[in-house]
């Protein structure tokens, strides 16, 4: 069965065959166990990604395939270690006369871009502590091209186009309904925590088409990178001796919740333990939403490594 391609292949299942134009993000050169070449893809369009192998590579090949190279592709979906993976029968690069860009096959934010920065403003509005709100819109104003922009990750949640904005503004949406069960939390310190907890990666991440790991991201990472320029902003407002941006800065700081999970600290004070809840809440549920999409009703998900790699089930009265 010939998959059609209007679906994307974030909507295939094993055993489809499949042909079209996709998007390689990643490409990585390897040897079987008998020493021959062959190359891992990473391909992707607007709807999703699969990984797909090329055995038998030649130096060509390794010298065509490489990453933000737009490819047609004629194969086969197959199930690999739980996985779909594409069993590559042809591969050849996008011609000129094909008339594909790479903005086509990039997955986007299901918000524009003019709605989330509407929000943030709304959000930094809605701020009466006059020193988060100073810091929080510095650091918009300085970074809002990337902000509107960049993916929230490489992989697992948010990653797409805008996903960084996306991924904020849910949080705050969810912080604001929080807000209203628990009042005695400081709306303002959260919604500062949430608004600039990952601004670090757009330091640590590369971009929004093959998105990969910076040397600052690999080497220093997004939370201290963050927590530092918080430091250097509020000395150039003359703001370095307010309590506000020593609590703000440890929100960053702790918002993964562990050290194994990449804080140095733990939440230590009430809204940096709200803040670690907020971001695995959103991240979790935009990574299940995203999965449950693409199968029916009765089946499983794929086993999803970010969440202890199991397999989510769709319930058949979902229909």
């Amino acid at each position: 069965m010939k998959q059609d391609v209007k679906k994307g292949i974030g909507h295939v299942s094993i055993g489809d065959s499949y042909e079209g134009f996709l998007l390689i993000r990643e490409a990585t050169k390897g040897l079987t166990s008998n020493g021959k070449p062959f190359l891992t893809l990473m391909l992707r369009d607007a709807t999703g990604e699969i990984e797909a192998k090329l055995w038998d590579a030649s130096k060509e090949d390794e010298t065509l395939f490489i990453a933000e190279q737009i490819v047609w592709v004629a194969g086969e979906v197959n199930q690999f270690r739980g996985k779909a993976q594409l069993k590559i029968f042809s591969i050849c690069p996008a011609q000129p006369t094909d008339q594909v860009k790479v903005s086509d096959f990039v997955e986007k934010a299901p918000v524009e871009r003019e709605r989330l920065i509407e929000r943030l403003t709304e959000a930094i509005f809605e701020m009466k502590n006059p020193t988060l709100q100073r810091i929080v819109r510095a650091f918009v104003k300085k970074y809002q091209e990337s902000l509107l922009t960049y993916p929230a990750a490489t992989k697992n949640h948010h990653e797409y186009v805008s996903g960084l904005a996306h991924h904020i503004v849910s949080m705050l949406a969810i912080a604001r309904e929080i807000h209203k069960l628990y009042p005695e939390l400081n709306k303002d310190l959260l919604y500062a925590g949430i608004i600039l907890h990952d601004i670090g990666k757009i330091k640590e991440l590369s971009g929004v088409v093959s998105t990969s790991y910076t040397t600052k991201g690999k080497l220093l990472g997004h939370i201290p990178m963050m927590v530092e320029e918080i430091g250097i902003m509020a000395n150039e407002m003359q703001l370095e001796e307010e309590e506000e941006v020593i609590v703000l800065q440890h929100l960053v700081l702790s918002h993964h919740g562990k050290a194994e999970w990449g804080s140095p600290k733990p939440p230590l004070v009430r809204e940096a333990e709200i803040l670690h809840l907020i971001d695995m809440l959103d991240a979790k549920l935009n990574m299940l939403n995203r999965s449950l999409e693409k199968v029916k009703p009765g089946d499983f998900t794929e086993r999803l490594f970010a969440m202890d790699n199991r397999a989510f089930y769709k319930p058949l009265f979902e229909k």
